[in-house]
């Protein structure tokens, strides 16, 4: 692991639970470097506390600390740490002689560069939208308006989330396909910072509230091949245990 000396401003990670948090812990994992993590919990709402907007003013997490800057943003984290401690993460930009020309990057990179934002907006809002009628589900209702809300939360999931989700895992599956080099990453050869993000909304994909999730091994056998091999990264098991060791358990939901 990498040691910071005296001048270097010290990186804390403000983790919540259940969260998109533990893809900011793998990242620094993978990334070699000395960090300490601060844990906040979630509500009986399943809301985040309200210390974490003193740390920054959305009161969101995950957020990074160097020294006394706030850094938020999933994707803007990614990059930072990458730039500083782990440019492996990063695929080659310019294809070998079109260095700076329009069209000159590489696929590997412009997939990178893609999935960095894709993920954090087409598929975390499918993601989020897939919570709504899970949580009315879940809502403390009284038991004569039980049978509408369930009925509500029904017609939601069948209308938007399922062919929502169909709709982007037959994409992503057609990516990890259409790997450059083969894959097995959606970038190519190596992990990227890419990978690392999406492997929060994925592993939730093989999941639910009240079961197996949309994502299955028939219907995808290339994404869920590629979670597994996501969750066998040395660096991904040292961050759940991290979190197992402070929390006695790691749960994604």
């Amino acid at each position: 692991m990498v040691d910071a000396d005296s001048n270097t401003p010290k990186i804390t990670l403000h983790w919540l639970d259940r969260s998109r948090s533990q893809r900011i812990l793998w990242l620094l994992e993978e990334a070699n470097v000395s960090y300490e993590i601060k844990r906040y919990k979630r509500d009986e709402k399943m809301l985040a506390p309200p210390e974490l907007k003193a740390v920054h003013g959305l009161g969101h997490a995950p957020v990074l600390t160097i020294g006394d800057r706030p850094i938020a943003e999933s994707a803007v984290i990614a990059e930072y740490v990458s730039d500083h401690f782990a440019p492996q993460l990063i695929p080659q930009k310019w294809k070998d002689g079109c260095e700076g020309k329009l069209d000159g990057e590489t696929e590997s990179w412009m997939r990178y560069r893609y999935y960095m934002h894709y993920c954090e907006g087409s598929l975390m809002a499918m993601m989020m939208l897939a919570l709504i009628p899970m949580a009315m589900k879940r809502a403390p209702t009284p038991f004569f308006l039980r049978p509408i809300v369930s009925r509500i939360a029904a017609q939601l999931h069948a209308a938007f989330v399922v062919p929502g989700f169909a709709t982007h895992l037959a994409f992503l599956e057609a990516e990890l396909a259409s790997a450059p080099d083969g894959g097995p990453y959606l970038c190519g050869v190596h992990l990227t910072g890419a990978d690392i993000l999406m492997s929060y909304p994925l592993l939730v994909a093989r999941l639910s509230l009240d079961g197996p999730g949309p994502l299955n091994k028939e219907k995808y056998p290339k994404l869920w091949q590629y979670t597994e091999l996501l969750e066998t990264t040395p660096s991904y098991k040292r961050a759940v245990g991290r979190i197992v060791e402070l929390e006695g358990k790691y749960e994604l939901l």
